[in-house]
């Protein structure tokens, strides 16, 4: 598939940086145990037992010792990527790893031994069976997780429970396919293959179980990607305030001085392990400080990238003309959030008020809270969570990618449309198949079983290098 995936690769396994501990991994690749073999003796002065750790020195070509760590050989095929692979685990200061794999590709010269590109190792761990493409991309996922719970759907996802139900609703279309098709085949048979087999009720069945495979993706996708929230209002309406007390922490500066905020202050914080991106941006009106319009320029730009825009209004006067002007220019289709602040200069107490459709700009909703006294923010943070479709009781989610969604969206939409070429009142059978087959095809895209070569390229090379 990859010309290049059968040379023998290396690279520092180990995040960039000083660190107790540095890893350099070798995969052999065609060169298998001939090449594994020489770099041994090369490197460590000895033949390692498979699958052992060996308490080794780590030397150059003139058998000069540059450190002292554990060196372990992984034999093909029981190995990260199904290769021969080396992993020289010593200290972990930059100048000696880059030493250390400077060593390697001088020893693995004759071998046609060179760098290893981002994520080929796990590459070469799908192309050899070793993963499949969804598990390939949870290794990523997992590296990147920023909360527990993606930690957690990016390990479940790993060790293939998503693929499992990928494969096992792969498994029901390929058995409804041959239904359809064997009526195909032998038109002239007295039984009706489709009505005896219930192929209607079993596809009724796929569907719904599809259905629920989305929700968790949805699900897994929100904990990878989380929410972009941005606070927006005129100035002095308490927008800094609302971010410390949705972070927990004083973040940015807070004064009774409008147009404090001048550029954006942004932080991740998490809501039932879902991460989300709040931005806190600069008070809108009109102004001739060039300084503070370069802030507001910055905050429309913020604002047309929003997932959720809470527009911060004064609980004392509610509604302006200058806010109504405001939200005018909100992109359409983003929900909106109103946040009554200051109601503790009001007398009144948090709640939430009705929803409400803006003209087909997105969901509208009022909160009155007060970000000073930390009153009503429990009503925000649970308004986020809805917003952004979380359910609760979701540990068994998978960390899903936009692809996935995709995926799934889309053989979902050939299956419905394989239910009306199934209908016994307009019955068609070749596209009742056809249907099936594309929906087919989409569920195995997922898992790399009908994937193309670029789509490949593009998922792996956003891998980190020694990945």
């Amino acid at each position: 598939m990859f010309a290049i995936d059968s040379d023998p690769v290396v690279a520092i396994a180990t995040a960039p940086g000083r660190g107790g501990i540095g890893v350099v991994r070798i995969s052999c690749g065609r060169a298998g145990d001939r090449a594994a073999a020489a770099l041994m003796h090369a490197l460590c002065g000895q033949r390692l037992a498979p699958r052992h750790a060996s308490y080794v020195p780590f030397m150059d070509a003139s058998g000069s010792v540059l450190d002292r760590g554990i060196a372990i050989y992984f034999a093909a095929p029981h190995s990260y990527t199904g290769e021969d692979v080396i992993e020289l685990q010593g200290h972990g200061g930059p100048v000696v790893l880059q030493l250390v794999l400077q060593c390697c590709l001088e020893a693995g010269k004759a071998f046609g031994l060179r760098l290893a590109e981002p994520g080929e190792f796990t590459r070469r761990a799908f192309l050899n069976d070793k993963l499949d493409l969804a598990q390939a991309e949870a290794v990523a996922d997992l590296i990147e997780a920023s909360t527990e719970a993606a930690v957690r759907s990016a390990g479940r996802s790993m060790e293939g429970a998503f693929s499992r139900e990928i494969r096992s609703l792969v498994d029901e279309v390929i058995a409804l396919r041959m239904l359809v098709e064997a009526t195909l085949d032998f038109p002239e048979e007295e039984i009706d293959f489709l009505e005896a087999a219930d192929a209607l009720g079993k596809l009724a069945a796929i569907r719904e179980r599809l259905d629920h495979v989305l929700r968790e993706a949805r699900q897994g996708a929100l904990l990878r990607e989380g929410l972009s929230v941005v606070l927006a209002g005129q100035p002095n309406v308490g927008k800094s305030s609302l971010l410390n007390a949705l972070a927990g922490a004083e973040l940015a500066i807070v004064t009774p001085i409008a147009g404090t905020t001048r550029d954006k202050v942004a932080q991740t914080i998490q809501i039932e392990g879902i991460p989300l991106h709040v931005i806190d941006t600069a008070g809108l009106r009109e102004t001739e400080d060039e300084v503070e319009k370069i802030g507001i320029e910055r905050t429309w730009g913020e604002i047309e990238k929003a997932d959720v825009v809470l527009h911060l209004l004064d609980a004392r006067t509610r509604m302006t003309a200058e806010d109504e002007t405001i939200a005018t220019r909100f992109p359409v289709g983003v929900p909106v959030v109103r946040v009554l602040n200051k109601t503790d200069l009001t007398g009144k107490g948090p709640e939430v008020n009705q929803l409400v459709v803006d003209n087909g700009n997105g969901e509208v909703c009022e909160i009155t809270l007060s970000a000073k006294k930390n009153e009503g923010i429990d009503l925000l943070r649970a308004q986020l969570l809805r917003i952004a479709g979380w359910q609760a009781g979701t540990e068994s989610v998978y960390l899903a990618r936009e692809r996935h969604l995709i995926a799934l969206r889309a053989a979902q939409a050939h299956l419905s449309l394989a239910a009306e070429h199934g209908d016994a009142g307009n019955q068609t059978l070749d596209l009742f198949a056809e249907e099936l087959r594309l929906a087919q095809d989409q569920l195995n895209s997922i898992t790399g079983e009908f994937t193309s070569d670029d789509l490949l390229g593009v998922i792996f090379s956003r891998f980190c290098i020694g990945k």
